[in-house]
């Protein structure tokens, strides 16, 4: 009893890890410690289940790749901390190694009960060692809701939260339009190495592909630290705000827009073009935007748009469609051709296992285009759907 003691001694010292002792498993660890009961354990023990399943050492050990703290986002920022802060870490790394290698044994030891009583489970955890190394690969890691979150979206009120289902899709999923991707690829590498990055603007007909590109490229760099945060057109005038969250932040950024197209009078334009622009600020080195759009330009334009009272008309008419020119790379994805289309289904057929003549295919998928209105890569993902 002593030893557990004085363990929840040393977890009331925690200062960069405090915000641990709010957690809804340590919290009821350090309840059951200060005050040792049956319902007290399983109180405990209910709230591991829940979180992860019964593992208390790789508990402990996703709390500390997810904390944002203090100490990380110094890190993160590129600041050297203190001396002292680096003592303290050292010391609370210390203390929750000691919460990871707790033992079924060891915390029930003190209770007087010869029933039956719910386990957990815990294992070889470096939490010291781990931590560490990903300090020193921050770049890669990053901390809080990006250590192990791949894709984002902003909430009502503009705030960065994980995807609860994000689009798993890989590069090796899709077919064709390699040269498309390939400039897509070499741009983002360019970002991850810190090069000048360009902003891309991907045009053509609806179901080319090139959402699932942009999402594919996202998934393939994940682990050299790359995130994507989707923007819906009306969240534009919030991505100001968003640069600036993200600037001080050692991972790189998608600023994903899907489905990009504006009004002539729309607010959201201007806020666009002010972020491309740069604005007043600089251009951001760890973010940059890839919009999709039905349209080449992305401003819709009408006819009633080029006779008006306004003098100079054709003023207006550049500063309508100048938006598409603020990217400086415009990547067509055109419509597939009859063969395209059906070197796709053949793909898509084989990675699925369907057994079908190839004639009797090629018949079927073409039916199936026409009756949807044309070829597409997304046909041929409905029409290996409906197949299967």
């Amino acid at each position: 009893m002593d030893t557990l003691n004085r363990l929840k001694e040393r977890l009331d010292t925690l200062c960069i890890f405090r915000d641990f002792l709010a957690d809804d498993v340590i919290s009821r660890l350090c309840g059951y410690i200060e005050k040792p009961s049956v319902s007290a354990y399983a109180d405990f023990v209910g709230a591991l289940y829940k979180a992860n399943g019964g593992n208390i050492s790789l508990y402990v050990k996703k709390l500390c790749s997810d904390s944002e703290n203090v100490y990380v986002c110094t890190v993160g920022r590129g600041v050297e901390p203190e001396f002292y802060m680096k003592d303290a870490l050292d010391n609370e790394l210390s203390i929750l190694q000691d919460i990871a290698d707790l033992t079924f044994e060891r915390l029930c030891g003190v209770l007087s009960y010869d029933g039956f009583l719910p386990r957990f489970v815990s294992e070889k955890t470096e939490i010291k060692a781990n931590y560490y190394h990903r300090i020193e690969n921050i770049s890669k890691y990053g901390y809080g809701i990006y250590a192990q979150n791949g894709s984002f979206c902003l909430d009502a009120n503009g705030n960065i939260t994980p995807v609860k289902t994000p689009d798993t899709i890989q590069l090796s999923e899709l077919v064709d339009y390699e040269r498309e991707r390939g400039i897509i690829i070499d741009n983002t590498k360019d970002l991850l190495n810190n090069k000048p990055a360009a902003n891309i603007l991907l045009t053509g007909d609806a179901g080319t592909g090139k959402s699932s590109s942009v999402k594919a490229v996202a998934n393939a760099f994940f682990e050299q630290g790359l995130r994507i945060i989707e923007v819906r057109k009306d969240q534009l005038h919030s991505i100001s705000h968003l640069l600036e969250t993200l600037s001080d932040n050692p991972l790189k950024f998608i600023l994903f827009i899907d489905d990009l197209s504006f009004l002539k009078d729309d607010d959201n334009f201007n806020a666009l073009k002010a972020v491309l622009e740069g604005s007043v600020s600089a251009k951001s080195k760890n973010v940059v935007v890839y919009a999709t759009s039905n349209r080449t330009h992305i401003v819709k334009e009408r006819f009633s748009d080029r006779e008006g009272d306004e003098i100079h008309v054709n003023d207006t008419l550049q500063e309508m469609m100048s938006l598409s020119n603020r990217f400086g790379i415009h990547i067509t994805f055109e419509k597939p051709g009859k063969d395209t289309f059906l070197h796709i289904v053949h793909h898509m057929a084989e990675e699925n296992g369907i057994q079908m003549p190839e004639s009797q295919i090629d018949l079927l998928a073409e039916r199936f285009a026409l009756e949807r209105g044309g070829r597409s890569a997304r046909a041929a993902k409905q029409f290996i759907d409906s197949i299967l």
